[in-house]
C-alpha cells in the first residue's frame, strides 16, 4: 500500500448455524486461538472479537453464537449477540456447512440475515470433506435465495480459501481508523479467556452427557510475577450432573484442571494455580444473574488481552 492510499477498517459479523465452523474460521484467520472449538453445537455463547491486521487494513471479526431458536434466557442472550453483530457490522460472512443437507435451520438463518440486510459474502465450509460436484447445486440454490456479494468455497480447518476471504473482505471495507493496536488480536479480558479454556476441557470430557448445562464462573483472578491464582466454579443444573464432572474419586475433575492449567500457563507464565469447585444451580440457564455473569462485557475491569504470539499454537 502506498502512503497516499487510505487506511481501511471495519467490523465483520460471522454468522451461521451451530457447528458450521464460525469459531474455527475466526481462529484460522486471526492465526491464534480466539474462540474455543468443540464438536458440540452452540459452544460459543458470546460475541467474541478477533482482529486481523493486513497492509493498509484492519479487520475486526465478530464470532457469534450459532443461529437457533431460543429456548431459555441463555439462548435469548446468545441470539441477542447475533442480532447485535448484524446491527453493528460493515459486512457479514454467512458460513454454511456444505457437508450437511440444506434444511429449515438454513432457511431460518437466511430469514434472519434478510431482516438486517447487510452486504454479505457466503462461505461454503468443509469443502475438504465434500465432493466438488455437490458444491455447484448448493451455490446455485443460495444464489437464488439471496443476493450475496460473493460465494467462496472454503475449509476453515485446512485453511483453504482464507486468502480469498481476506481479499474479498478488504475490498469491501470502508475507510477507517485502526481500532486496535497491532499487537492485540482479541478483545477478551483474562478472566473470560480462563473461563472459556476451562469450559472447553469440560465439554471435551463430558460432551456425551453434559453438552449444554455447564458454565464456568471465575470467582477470583490474582496475578503476580511468579504465580497466577485462579479460583473458579463449574456450575451444573442437577445434583446428578455433579458426579459426572467430578468423576470417580475426583479423577475427571483433576484431569480437567490439569489440562486447563497447562494451557493457561501458555498465557500466564510461569505458573498457574487453578482451583475448581463444582456447584449445582437449578435452571441456571434461566437465571438472570448467572447468565449476565457469563458475559465478559459486564466486567468493566477487564482489559484487552495481548497473548504472546503462538501461545495457542
Amino acid at each position: 500500500m502506498s502512503n497516499n492510499e487510505p487506511h481501511k477498517s471495519g467490523f465483520v459479523a460471522i454468522v451461521g448455524r451451530p457447528n458450521s465452523g464460525k469459531s474455527t474460521l475466526v481462529n484460522t484467520l486471526v492465526g491464534a486461538k480466539v474462540s474455543i472449538v468443540t464438536a458440540v453445537p452452540q459452544t460459543t455463547r458470546n460475541r467474541i472479537l478477533g482482529i486481523v491486521n493486513r497492509p493498509g487494513a484492519q479487520i475486526v471479526l465478530m464470532d457469534t453464537p450459532g443461529i437457533h431458536k431460543p429456548l431459555s434466557r441463555l439462548n435469548d442472550r446468545m441470539m441477542s449477540f447475533v442480532r447485535q453483530a448484524l446491527e453493528e457490522r460493515d459486512l457479514a460472512l454467512l458460513i454454511v456447512d456444505a457437508s450437511v443437507k440444506f434444511g429449515k435451520g438454513d432457511e431460518f438463518a437466511l430469514e434472519l440475515l434478510k431482516q438486517y440486510a447487510p452486504p454479505c459474502i457466503l462461505l461454503l465450509n468443509k469443502i475438504d470433506i465434500v465432493a466438488k460436484p455437490r458444491l455447484l447445486p448448493l451455490m446455485d440454490r443460495y444464489s437464488r435465495l439471496h443476493n450475496f456479494e460473493e460465494i467462496i468455497p472454503i475449509s476453515a480447518k485446512t485453511g483453504e480459501g482464507m486468502e480469498e476471504i481476506l481479499r474479498a473482505v478488504c475490498a469491501r471495507l470502508p475507510e477507517g481508523p485502526q481500532y486496535f493496536p497491532p499487537d492485540v488480536y482479541t478483545d477478551q479480558p483474562e478472566r473470560f479467556l480462563a473461563s472459556e479454556i476451562i469450559r472447553e476441557k469440560i465439554i471435551f470430557h463430558t460432551r456425551q452427557e453434559l453438552p449444554y448445562v455447564t458454565a464456568v464462573l471465575i470467582e477470583s483472578f490474582t496475578e503476580s510475577d511468579t504465580l497466577t491464582l485462579i479460583e473458579s466454579t463449574i456450575v451444573v443444573e442437577k445434583e446428578s450432573q455433579k458426579p459426572i464432572v467430578i468423576g470417580a474419586g475426583g479423577k475427571l475433575l483433576k484431569q480437567i484442571g490439569t489440562e486447563a492449567r497447562l494451557e493457561l500457563e501458555k498465557l500466564f507464565p510461569p505458573k498457574v494455580f487453578l482451583g475448581l469447585e463444582v456447584k449445582v444451580e437449578p435452571n441456571w440457564r434461566d437465571n438472570r444473574a448467572i447468565v449476565a455473569a457469563l458475559d465478559y462485557r459486564e466486567d468493566t475491569a477487564g482489559e484487552l488481552f495481548l497473548p504472546k504470539p503462538g501461545a495457542f499454537s
